[in-house]
């Protein structure tokens, strides 16, 4: 005889909200949106950290290091 199986439903995936908002621009003038992606040691974070497309991640690269070369953005962060 045959055993019936379990019947499970679909395991629900949680919705994530994407770090970036459609309205929110990837500009190297908006300092509030690229402070959120840089460490405190000034490190930039990974892509799979910021849960970023590989276009966005490559965009906020470019942002951040143009703001850090303009003096919008530090290099280092050195609290002492």
């Amino acid at each position: 005889m045959k055993k019936e199986r379990e019947f499970r439903p679909a395991r629900a995936s949680r919705r994530r909200f994407p770090p970036v908002k459609s309205a929110e621009q990837i500009d190297y003038k908006n300092t509030d949106l690229l402070r959120r992606f840089v460490s405190e040691q000034g490190k930039l974070f990974p892509r799979r950290t910021n849960r970023l497309t590989s276009k966005q991640q490559r965009a906020m690269t470019r942002a951040i290091k143009r703001g850090r070369l303009l003096g919008l953005l530090p290099f280092l962060n050195r609290n002492g």
